[in-house]
């Protein structure tokens, strides 16, 4: 399935664009797509990851097991109060 990924401030970065369309596995999870991102871009992209956020189908979703949506959103952490 096409999965629309956006990335957001240092996840941009990281991956060098603001958005791809990546081809998943129908059943796709946010663990393998997190495992596609770092394949793809490396430790950028894990330091991103390791306290940044997917948001998937506009709920951001901690379970590697969630199931991915047509778009998702990779948000780096965020500071502030």
């Amino acid at each position: 399935m096409p999965v629309t990924v956006r990335y957001f401030a240092a996840a941009a970065d990281a991956a060098r664009r603001e958005s791809e369309v990546l081809e998943l596995a129908d059943q796709a999870t946010v663990g393998d797509l997190r495992e596609v991102l770092l394949d793809r871009y490396g430790a950028p992209m894990e330091r991103v990851l390791r306290s940044g956020s997917f948001l998937v189908g506009g709920r951001v979703e901690r379970d590697p097991g969630s199931p991915l949506s047509a778009e998702v959103d990779i948000l780096p952490p965020f500071a502030g109060g």
